[in-house]
Order: structure tokens, then sequence, then C-alpha cells
């Protein structure tokens, strides 16, 4: 069986045709979130309906919270601290070391926030954040709600401060950042229930802040939800039918095949090279001859 599908013949040296992708974990409803925990040797991760964050191990899954308020993507700030996108509470919150928790952001000028979806933390301590509805249209994710603001990129300062960046795309979903955060990509998954276009966009950063966005990708199979870059600039995406790889100047490289719907991504292990895939009912991993874009 392959695992892979190369499209051009230079992702042949990304993949190792002896390092399958493995299931490590199934049963569950729906996950996402994956983040890796280096100095721990685990994996954190969402199973969003069941209300649970997840922690693996290569002894086994256990719960690390529960109920989670529906939580969805996560990362880990300039001090390893987890950052979590929350659906039943439209907010995003830090964990502390403690095991307190912190609301960074719960509402913008007055109004809550739709469904925080995926966040990533830049060098300077800003935390980005995408904001689009999912989690408030049904009783799924979350808990349906009256959707107060529009969909949107949101930077919150380390003082505090938010701030609405992008604010053009029908439901902003993934974010990355490349190597030295000049270029900043966001998955555009459309509205619920619509026939928006769904694409990758990207965004050259000017003094901090993104400037006008231009197309990077369509994704051929489903459509792209969460991302991550490698150490050359290439961009992983989730899809529809596994996981594809993205050249920099936006062609189809390979695919990764998993049997079931992607949902989010992210590099871990002892060397950064190994990808982990939340894909609707299960976890699989696979290795790779890349280094992810992972911190820490």
């Amino acid at each position: 069986m392959s695992f892979f599908e190369i499209v051009d013949p230079a992702f042949g040296a990304f993949v190792m045709g002896n390092a399958p992708v493995k299931r490590l974990a199934t049963g569950f409803d729906w996950v996402e979130g994956p983040v890796w925990f280096g100095d721990q040797g685990c994996l954190l991760f969402s199973d969003i309906p069941n209300n649970r964050i997840l922690r693996w191990t290569e002894e086994g899954v256990t719960t690390f919270r529960s109920p989670s308020n529906f939580a969805n993507g996560h990362t880990r700030d300039r001090q390893g601290r987890l950052i979590s996108c929350e659906h039943g509470t439209r907010r995003v919150t830090r964990t502390e070391w403690d095991g307190s928790i912190t609301v960074i952001a719960d509402g913008y000028r007055g109004k809550r926030l739709n469904s925080p979806n995926d966040v990533v933390v830049a060098r300077d301590g800003a935390i980005w954040f995408t904001d689009p509805h999912y989690g408030i249209m049904t009783d799924y994710e979350g808990f349906r709600s009256e959707q107060e603001l529009p969909c949107a990129v949101y930077r919150v300062d380390p003082d505090g401060t938010i701030e609405a960046v992008i604010t053009d795309m029908a439901c902003p979903n993934g974010l990355a950042f490349n190597a030295d955060e000049s270029l900043l990509y966001v998955a555009d998954t459309g509205r619920m229930f619509s026939d928006d276009p769904q694409h990758i966009m990207v965004f050259a950063m000017r003094d901090g802040r993104p400037g006008e966005g231009r197309l990077f990708h369509r994704i051929a199979t489903g459509c792209a939800d969460g991302i991550r870059l490698d150490s050359a600039g290439n961009l992983w995406s989730s899809a529809g039918d596994g996981v594809h790889c993205i050249a920099p100047d936006g062609h189809l490289m390979g695919r990764i095949l998993v049997p079931e719907t992607v949902s989010n991504i992210c590099f871990g292990g002892r060397a950064k090279h190994r990808l982990f895939i939340t894909a609707t009912t299960s976890l699989y991993s696979v290795v790779l001859n890349r280094v992810g874009l992972q911190w820490p």
C-alpha cells in the first residue's frame, strides 16, 4: 500500500517509503487542534463534540481536560503555556503553569466573539486567532447562538489590546506564519450552508500587520482547514483525502493519503519531523524527511 502520491518529483525526497501513516488512536467523534509538548513527550488534541481535550503519549490516550468548553485549536506561547480556542465560551484562554485559566479574549468592541477556531503566537508575544462562526451555528461543537461579529482574524497584543486585522474573508480558519514572520497564511473554509470559495490566502506582513491578501492555493479535494509550514517554507494543509504539501510558489507537490477527512496537523516528535494528523474519528502520524516550524 502506498501512503503517498507524488505530484512534483521533489516531493519524493520529503517522504520515506518505509515510514507508514500510522493510526495512533481512534473512536472519537471529531478531533482537532493538535499541539506538541516536546518537553513532556506528549500531544494534546481536542475531541470537540465530546467536550474534552485528550493527551496522547506512546503509552496511549488519557483525558487532559473534561469538560473543555468545547475547545478546538491550540498552540503554545513563548513561555510554553497552552493557548486554547473555546467554542463553548466563545473565548481564547491561556492555561497557566499552576493550572489556572486566564482569558485572553472573549469579545471585541462590546460584542461577543463567534467561536475562536485556531491560534498562533508570534515571536513578539502577540496572539493571533481566527473567529469563524462554526461553533455557534449548531449545538454539535458548542451552543447554537446569535452571531454578533463578522468572521475575522484577530491579533491580541501582549498588553491585552485586541485588533481585528483581517476582516474580508468569509470564514478564516487555520493560520500559520512562515519562518521569519514576513508572511501570514490563512485558510478560508467558507460560511456554513453557503457556496463561498474555499482557499488559502497569503498576506505580506508590514510593520507587524497583514497587508492585502492574495490567493495562494485551492485544495482540490475538500478544503484547507489546519495548516503548518516546514523549515523550507513548504505549506502542509489538511484536505478531504489526506494532507497536501504545497510549495512556496503555491503549486501542489504531493499528498499524504489518509482514510478519513483531515481536520488539522502539527509537527512534533524528537526532531520535529513527525507529522501528527487529526482526522475525523482518529489520530494519525507519519515520519517525514522534513523539519516543521513548531514552537517550542
